[in-house]
């Protein structure tokens, strides 16, 4: 598994926690985010991670802003992704088993950093489900 992070200025500090989560854990990762609190328009970032998450099956993509909200809009225009915002472990769980999530969108402004590595964790290692959600998958392809 690899992951793909990408953040805009409001959520560079969550960024930074989770590429430590990242480099402590040994889970290969590409930043293309920013570094600088200058504004930036965050969905030029989110479009650069969902490529690269569907070009790669092993690779999961990660969207850190102010809320999560509009970073998750920006992905899920993107044909083939299914970004969901996160704010609990037990949320983290579900969208990736029953959605099927291939990025997980996280608010710095609404998302303290223990949590958001507990979220980014049980997201990482939740596998998605066949069955009756591999159908509704599949409807939300179509």
């Amino acid at each position: 598994m690899k992951i793909a992070i990408a953040n805009d200025h409001g959520g560079i500090e969550l960024k930074k926690t989770l590429v430590t989560y990242f480099e402590e854990q040994g889970i290969p990762y590409t930043d293309f985010g920013v570094s600088t609190s200058d504004s930036v328009d965050y969905p030029g970032y989110a479009k650069t991670v969902c490529k690269e998450v569907l070009a790669d099956d092993d690779t999961l993509g990660i969207l850190c802003c102010g809320t999560g909200i509009g970073m998750s809009i920006a992905a899920n225009k993107v044909k083939g992704i299914r970004a969901a915002v996160v704010g609990d472990v037990f949320s983290a769980q579900a969208t990736r088993e029953h959605n099927h999530s291939n990025v997980l969108c996280l608010g710095e402004r609404v998302t303290g950093p223990g949590l958001a590595v507990l979220i980014t964790e049980t997201w990482l290692k939740a596998t998605p489900l066949d069955g009756r959600h591999q159908n509704r998958v599949d409807q939300l392809e179509d």
